[in-house]
């Protein structure tokens, strides 16, 4: 008699761990972003990816980040492959209030960084009050 302690749902959690992450490894393409003044600031990390290989979208409010991290092909056995390949995308719902014209895109260092300015509609400002100076009554003698 052969005894196998095998459990039929194994594979199927480290595939949803390497597909959705999990706490100690994050998704495809872990995002920060934040407020800087005027503008906002959202960097994409995407280590081992070509320059090349990385595309943005945008239409109407939707960014759209796509990037490629290419597999390689050699003569060699491997040994752990934990980082993913291939062709992977996120995508953002930018608000009404970002001026969506004049973003600004660097990479460096496997770090995709978004500027992204605030519009002008946007940004708070002071409102002049109109309207007729109304006369004062004269001051009686008293």
């Amino acid at each position: 008699m052969l005894l196998r302690n095998t459990d039929p749902f194994r594979d199927f959690d480290r595939l949803t761990q390497q597909l959705l992450g999990t706490t100690n490894r994050p998704a495809v393409m872990p995002m920060d972003a934040w407020r800087e003044g005027d503008k906002f600031v959202i960097e994409f990390d995407l280590p081992g990816v070509a320059k090349e290989s990385i595309d943005l979208d945008i239409e109407r409010n939707v960014l759209t980040v796509r990037a490629e991290r290419v597999a390689r092909n050699g003569d060699w056995e491997m040994l752990a492959s934990e980082r993913p390949r291939g062709v992977f995308s996120r995508q953002l719902v930018l608000g009404d209030n970002l001026d969506l014209e004049r973003i600004q895109a660097d990479y460096e260092g496997g770090v995709l960084r978004l500027l992204v300015p605030v519009a002008e509609r946007a940004k708070p400002r002071k409102i002049q009050i109109g309207g007729v100076e109304e006369e004062k009554p004269a001051s009686l003698p008293g």
